[in-house]
This record gives structure tokens, C-alpha cells and sequence, in this order.
């Protein structure tokens, strides 16, 4: 794996860390699945990763149900037998006794993120998703679930008291955003321009912390930047670079607030190695400099809300 942020949940609502994804998903096998008491659908482990060009997943069995969500790169994926295409803005799950395979193009690997789900009600919970367990069919997804997804592993890669408290919450978010995407009520089906916005958005979404300018989101999703800024003008209403700006500024408040980092920390965590510019940047976009924001977390314990 080039990448791996991953977790698992333990019993009582714990949490852990893990960057080596395979061996640490045997770790949390026997942990996640308690987590979350009743639940018809538990988290029990999940992640993101970005592929190596030789990556290969091929499993006979496995103790959860999967869902696979692809950002970016290309591949393919067999369930059952059955082969189709995968790429950025598509889902697919396998379950327990689902035959799966899953190979990235060498020239374009797969990054993606995967969420491993336990209970007596997650097949017909992914059902109602569009995302039958076992099909070879993918699900188109809105830049939305994107962003919800990113929420969720934030949620709970430190741990803590409230990590699977907030990761199922965001998961059942998630799950619903599918469900939209599914009964075709997000969206614009057909529009081959506005599905290769949501593409650009969900790529945005998914690598806001490490983008820097309008050129290399443009390189990123194989497009001229003329284009993907007309894209945005039209679908969006802002331009790339500041929906990418105002991302950034929303990743570097939850830093803020959830964490004891310095506002230099926070800054360099989105990319900005001048804290002055970053703290003008932060103003712009949510009205408040971060000092201020950081300082008022620690008074209170808990931070303003911000929209």
C-alpha cells in the first residue's frame, strides 16, 4: 500500500490507528464486531487507502460485509465471477461469502476508502442503497459522500471516548447519501459534464488537505483548467480554487477544535507554510481569526459552530 489511514473499533466505544491496513484489520476483527451494542448495521473497521500499482485484493471469504468507495484511479473488480470497470464517484460491497477481486490499472492505482460493516441488517441496509451486496454493478456518488466519508475516518482514527459514537452517526449519514445517489433524487442522470463536476468536486474533497492550486487539481482529474473552472461557475457557483480554499479552512477549524494543535500546525496541515496568510485566509472564510477559535476552545472546553 503507498497510503493507508485505517481503524478499527473496539468494545466500548474505543478507538485505534492504524497505518499498515492488512495487519491491522486482523487485529480489529475480533474487536469491531461488539462494538455498537444493538445495532442492525455496526462499523466495525475501515479506512482510506491510496493503491500501489501492483495492488491486488483477492478474498474467498471474509468475517463483514464491505463497501468500497473509489476517488480516484482506475481498475476493475469481480464479484462472484462477474467483472466490471471501477473508478472515481463509484461503490460496490461484497459480503461474508462473496468471491472478490480487486486490481488496479498499474498506471492509474486505485485510491480509495472501504468501511467493513457487521449485523443482522447491513445486506438489506445496502439494498436500500443501490449497492446490492454480491452485484457487479457500481454506484455512481455524489462529492457529498465523499466529504462524509473523509468526516467519518477523522471521527475515528484518534480514538477516544466518542470515536464510534461519531463514526456510526456519520456512517448512517453516509449510508443515506448513497441512498439519495441510488433512487436517482441527486444528481443530474445522463449529464456526462455535470457527472465529470462531481468527479472533479469528490477529488477536491478527497485531497484538500494536500492540493495547492487550480493547475494541479486540473492535472489531477485530466482536464484543462479553463474547463474545470467553468464547470464550477456553472454547477458550484465559485471557482475550483476557492471551493478548494474554503475546504481547506473547514478541515483546518476541525483541527482546531478537536485537538490541541498550534494555529502553525493547523496551517501546515492544509498545506499553508506562511501562518499569517493562512490566518487571513481562515478570517475570509469564517469570520473569526483561528487564534481566536483556538483560544476560546480551550476557555470553554468545546468551540463555536461553524457554517
Amino acid at each position: 500500500m503507498a497510503a493507508s489511514r485505517t481503524f478499527f473499533l473496539g468494545p466500548g466505544g474505543g478507538g485505534g490507528r492504524a497505518d499498515g491496513e492488512e495487519r491491522e484489520r486482523e487485529r480489529g476483527r475480533g474487536r469491531g464486531q461488539r462494538s455498537g451494542g444493538g445495532r442492525g448495521v455496526t462499523l466495525a473497521m475501515g479506512g482510506w487507502e491510496q493503491c500501489r500499482p501492483d495492488y491486488a485484493l483477492v478474498r474467498r471469504r471474509f468475517p463483514y460485509f464491505v463497501v468500497e468507495y473509489i476517488v480516484g484511479g482506475r481498475g476493475w473488480v469481480a464479484l462472484d465471477g462477474a467483472r466490471r470497470a471501477v473508478g472515481p464517484g463509484e461503490a460496490f460491497a461484497y459480503g461474508p461469502a462473496t468471491a472478490v477481486e480487486l486490481r488496479c490499472d498499474p498506471a492509474e492505482p486505485l485510491e480509495k476508502y472501504f468501511f467493513a460493516l457487521a449485523g443482522h441488517g447491513v445486506a438489506a441496509r445496502l439494498r436500500r442503497c443501490g449497492v446490492a451486496v454480491g452485484a457487479a454493478r457500481s454506484l455512481p456518488v455524489t462529492p457529498e459522500a465523499t466529504s462524509v466519508a473523509e468526516d467519518l475516518l477523522r471521527a475515528a482514527v484518534p480514538g477516544g471516548p466518542l470515536a464510534s459514537r461519531l463514526a456510526h452517526a456519520l456512517l448512517e449519514v453516509w449510508l443515506l447519501r448513497l441512498e439519495e445517489s441510488g433512487s436517482g433524487r441527486a444528481g443530474r442522470p445522463g449529464d456526462s459534464v455535470y457527472a465529470a463536476f462531481l468527479r472533479s468536486k469528490a477529488f477536491i474533497d478527497a485531497r484538500a488537505e494536500q492540493l495547492r492550486s487550480l493547475k494541479q487539481i486540473a492535472a489531477g482529474v485530466r482536464v484543462e483548467p479553463a474547463t474545470l473552472g467553468r464547470w464550477f461557475r456553472t454547477h458550484q457557483g465559485t471557482s475550483p480554487y476557492q471551493y478548494l480554499l474554503r475546504r481547506k479552512m473547514n478541515l483546518a477549524a476541525e483541527f482546531l477544535l478537536g485537538s490541541d494543535c498550534l494555529v502553525k500546525e493547523a496551517a501546515a496541515r492544509v498545506g499553508f507554510a506562511d501562518p499569517d496568510h493562512f490566518s487571513r485566509c481562515f478570517r475570509a472564510v469564517h469570520g473569526v481569526p483561528p487564534q481566536r477559535l483556538r483560544t476560546g476552545r480551550i476557555r470553554a472546553g468545546a468551540g463555536p459552530v461553524l457554517t
